[in-house]
């Protein structure tokens, strides 16, 4: 994945329910909110160490559920082929409209491009 932030963002959106609520809160404020160890800590009154603490063991059994599922790596790997679908779609659209102007044609593509969108949500 692109980066530490954006691979633990992602772990978050995909098994951020299984945390506890401070788990949740304290991912969230160091990773979304772009908060400081130091300025969660001071915050909610613990250590810097505790909040690294508690954010490490959050990664990591979030991290465990990734490596037991793949679910985020599948995920991706649809994401990439979505997208050449689309851009299938797109081509054959272009190609009919400047050789056959085949309406048949170009309803077959919408159908594969409203398709290709849906799995995208």
């Amino acid at each position: 994945m692109k980066n530490q932030t954006y691979r633990m963002t992602m772990l978050f959106d995909f098994y951020g329910e299984i945390l506890t609520e401070r788990q949740k809160e304290f991912f969230d404020l160091y990773y979304n909110e772009d908060l400081s160890l130091g300025e969660i800590a001071e915050n909610s009154g613990i250590t810097r160490q505790g909040v690294r603490d508690v954010i490490v063991r959050a990664e990591a059994a979030m991290q465990e559920i990734e490596d037991k599922t793949g679910l985020i790596r599948r995920f991706m790997q649809m994401q990439g082929k979505v997208s050449a679908i689309e851009e299938a779609a797109a081509e054959i659209r272009k190609l009919n409209y400047r050789q056959y102007e085949n309406p048949e044609l170009d309803r077959l593509a919408t159908i594969i491009s409203d398709n290709a969108a849906g799995l995208k949500e």
